[in-house]
């Protein structure tokens, strides 16, 4: 069984909704999955997980929440299979700002599969998007991960 560890940094719930629905898809394909919402205690150890989602809003002009920056930092390394899924909003800054963040991060940890980036919430149409980048992660994995 594939054991995923979904952290994410959530300010109006639109990042918690997302990574709530990536764990949702993701058990029912059979994975064991531990969500933990950053800045809210002891981190899980990354290296005990074979996939780490990083999950984060975009905040003043196309920055990291200094939460999610001080989750990396205390995290201390870069652990393989690290996917990155953001929720953002084109009314400030545009496309070239949108979801910013997740594109840093995900540029960060040398991710081998594009972002996930969602406007402001994963609802209506945007859930199947989610759900597709969820299936699209874990099979983009398969060739390397042990089941």
């Amino acid at each position: 069984m594939v054991r995923v560890l979904i952290c994410y940094a959530s300010f109006s719930g639109n990042t918690k909704e997302t990574a709530e629905l990536i764990a949702e898809t993701l058990l029912k394909e059979k994975c064991n999955i531990e969500l933990y919402r950053i800045g809210t205690g002891k981190i899980p150890d990354p290296s005990l997980f074979d996939v780490m989602m990083i999950g984060s809003f975009t905040w003043a002009k196309g920055s990291t929440p200094n939460d999610v920056k001080d989750f990396v930092y205390e995290v201390g390394y870069k652990p393989p299979n690290v996917f990155v899924f953001g929720t953002g909003d084109t009314q400030f800054g545009g496309d070239y700002l949108f979801c910013k963040a997740a594109e840093k991060l995900a540029k960060f940890y040398h991710s081998s599969y594009e972002p996930l980036k969602i406007e402001q919430s994963p609802r209506g149409s945007q859930e199947t998007k989610v759900i597709a980048w969820t299936k699209g992660v874990m099979k983009h994995c398969q060739h390397y991960l042990i089941e």
